[in-house]
Parts: structure tokens; C-alpha cells; sequence
């Protein structure tokens, strides 16, 4: 897809330099170091944007980023989303019907009903009035299993309906300033590829930054996606200073009109503080550029975790001032309930979840879809 790619672009990257200063018809281009604001550390001159993934062989590419596919009709996202979170719906749906085949419906099973929803991972606080309005409602009309399951659906739409919040992007920022975070392993770099990916396809141009700097894997991950998207990508040496590298891509960003940087960070654990003084410093160093950015801190969470997510969410809420959530993996757990209770406590924004490893995998979050698929409830 890399033919794809919004026209001048790159040439309005390198805007403003003569012929002889222009770049080169190269597979990597190196452009010419930029001075930086006193106190900032000094570009090596080896920082590149890279057009091409430096990977030896098509396999190894093939490794790092999963092919882009086309985008789908929004009934197939439907299908994926209930097989995704199939793994929840089959321990909760079946669960709850075999919980109300028995002949009686008394507080012994409304208990059952609230320690199956925990073990979901919905949380203390949603599983407890979740149980107390089946009870309610068995009181008033009678239920059976079908109907628990519609009223638990009900229930959790209603706590996640506020914090079903698409990523608006057209604020006018230019570049809208995208900083993605989260510990290792929680699919952040795939995550920036997917997003990069949507994006083009709505027509914005979009640059990436491989702010993961300790790690070569992330950095050659996040070039093959901008191969494959078309996308510029800011990338310096393993070990480099990340808060210069976002500081430059900004700047780069901003002279070549680009819509949308998404700025890659190093995964971090939320135990060691000094990482997550670095990501604080990423967040602070940006804002010489443009006070009003990052326009967006985005928290990719594993929902494999179940409830250390909340650990997470409260920790980089403090640190990098996060302003929504990406949750990833749902196919991989039988705790997708993580999410309510991740809505619940913090109520942030859920601009994304992903049910499996294809871009199309990726899609904005629905409450009522959602809310459905966790249940077993058909989506059609």
C-alpha cells in the first residue's frame, strides 16, 4: 500500500531545501540534523526516516507486522467481535443459562449469578447492582436464562455507553499529536500500525515516531508498517534519547503538514518509576513545540491481564495524563468483562478494542455490540 500514500508528502517533508540539499533517491534518506532547543539532546547523525523496513528477507518482514488488509463491511467486524470475545460469552452466557434451568430462583442463586460476573472480571461494584436489577426484574415479570443475559447486557451497555467515545482526530490541531503508551507486551506497536492504517484510509496523511528506542524489534515493527501504510517513519539509534525523538518528529511533523504523528513509547512496567518519569518527560518535552499537545495519550491495555489493567490505568493516568484506552487481546481471555470494570472506576474514554491480530481486528468500541458479544447474544 506504500504506492497509496498522500502525494508530497515526503516532498513537503524536506520543504524549503535547495536542489542540492535534497534527499537522494535512496531506500533511507538522511536528512540534514536539525539544532535543538537548548537543554534537548542532539539528533545522532544517523537519524533516519525510514521508506523501507530493513529486514534481510520477506519472512522476517512478514514477522514484525501483519499484513494490511481492506477494510470490511461492519457485519463482519460483528462476527469477529463475537467470536473474539467467545471465550468470555461461552463461561458467562452458558453460566448464566445453566445457573437458570434450576427450579428456583432465590438469593443462593442471585450470589452464584454475582460470583460468575467477578470471575468475569466485571468488578465487585458492577457485578453487585447487576445482580440486584435480575433480581428486581425476576420480581416484577419473571425471567429465564435468555432474559437474565438480556438484562445483564442492559446493565453493562449502560455502564459503558459514556466512556464509548470515537477519537476525534479533526480538532484542527495539525499535526494532531497522538502519544501511545503501555508496559511490554500489550500490542502498543501493533496498535500504532492498525491506527495508522484506519487513518490513511479516511484520507488523512500520518507520520509515525519510533519513540520505543530500547527495543530494535518495536522500532523495525514500526517501520514495516509505515512501508506498508505509506507512512514516514522518525527513527533514531537503540538507546537514543526518546523525548529529543518526539521533539524532532513534531517539528517534522508540523513543517510537512502532516494530519496526524503518532509517537510510539517504550514499554514500561507502571512499578519502575523512573520509566515512567521518562514517559512524563516525552509528554513535557512535546509541549515546546506545541503547548496544546499531545493532543491525545492513548493506554493500550492487554485485556489478558484481567484486573492488574487497573493497576495500570491509575498509574499512567497520573504520569502521562492519559485521555483514552485501547483495549487489546479480548480473543485471548475469558475475563472480558476487564473492560467494565476498567469503565467503571476510571471512565475514561474506550476509543478502541481488538479482538484478534489483523488490522481489521482493531475497530472503535460499541457499547451495545460490546455489551451483547460478552453475553452470547446474537449481534445481528
Amino acid at each position: 500500500m506504500a504506492d497509496e500514500k498522500k502525494p508530497g508528502l515526503f516532498g513537503r517533508l524536506f520543504g524549503g531545501k535547495t536542489a542540492d540539499e535534497a534527499p537522494p533517491p535512496a531506500e533511507e534518506m538522511v536528512p540534514a540534523v536539525e539544532e535543538t532547543p537548548s537543554g534537548l539532546p542532539e539528533s545522532p547523525p544517523d537519524e533516519r526516516i525510514i521508506l523501507r523496513p530493513e529486514a534481510e528477507d520477506e519472512d522476517e518482514v512478514a514477522a514484525l507486522a501483519p499484513e494490511v488488509e481492506l477494510p470490511r463491511e461492519k457485519t463482519g467486524w460483528l462476527a469477529r467481535l463475537t467470536r473474539g470475545l467467545s471465550r468470555t460469552s461461552e463461561k458467562l452466557g452458558s453460566g448464566i443459562a445453566d445457573l437458570f434451568t434450576k427450579s428456583k430462583f432465590d438469593a443462593a442463586t442471585l450470589d452464584e449469578l454475582e460470583d460468575l460476573l467477578i470471575q468475569a472480571d466485571l468488578g465487585l461494584e458492577a457485578a453487585t447492582r447487576i445482580t440486584e436489577e435480575v433480581g428486581r426484574q425476576r420480581h416484577e415479570r419473571g425471567l429465564d436464562g435468555e432474559g437474565v443475559r438480556r438484562v445483564v447486557a442492559a446493565e453493562v451497555e449502560k455502564i459503558l455507553s459514556p466512556v464509548a467515545t470515537p477519537l476525534d482526530v479533526n480538532t484542527g490541531a495539525k499535526p494532531f499529536v497522538i502519544l501511545v503508551a503501555g508496559v511490554n507486551g500489550s500490542g502498543k506497536t501493533t496498535t500504532i500500525g492498525k491506527l495508522a492504517q484506519k487513518f490513511i484510509a479516511d484520507g488523512k496523511s500520518v507520520m509515525l515516531a519510533a519513540g520505543d528506542t530500547f527495543r530494535a524489534a518495536a522500532v523495525e515493527q514500526l517501520a514495516v508498517w509505515g512501508e506498508r501504510t505509506g507512512a514516514p517513519v522518525i527513527r533514531k539509534d537503540i538507546g537514543a534519547d526518546a523525548s529529543g525523538l518526539a521533539y524532532e518528529a513534531v517539528e517534522k511533523a508540523r513543517a510537512a503538514g502532516v494530519d496526524i504523528l503518532l509517537i510510539d513509547t517504550a514499554g514500561r512496567l507502571q512499578n519502575r518509576a523512573e520509566l515512567m518519569q521518562e514517559l512524563e518527560k516525552i509528554a513535557r518535552v512535546i509541549r515546546k513545540v506545541d503547548a496544546d499537545a499531545p493532543h491525545a495519550a492513548l493506554l493500550v491495555l492487554d485485556a489478558t491481564v484481567g484486573q492488574n489493567a487497573l493497576s495500570q490505568v491509575d498509574l499512567f493516568q497520573k504520569t502521562a495524563g492519559i485521555t483514552g484506552l485501547v483495549m487489546t487481546k479480548l480473543d485471548g481471555t475469558a475475563r472480558g468483562g476487564i473492560l467494565v470494570a476498567v469503565a467503571e472506576k476510571f471512565g475514561l474514554p474506550i476509543h478502541f478494542i481488538g479482538v484478534g491480530e489483523g488490522v481489521n481486528d482493531l475497530e472503535p468500541f460499541d457499547a451495545g455490540e460490546f455489551s451483547r458479544a460478552l453475553v452470547g447474544l446474537n449481534n445481528a
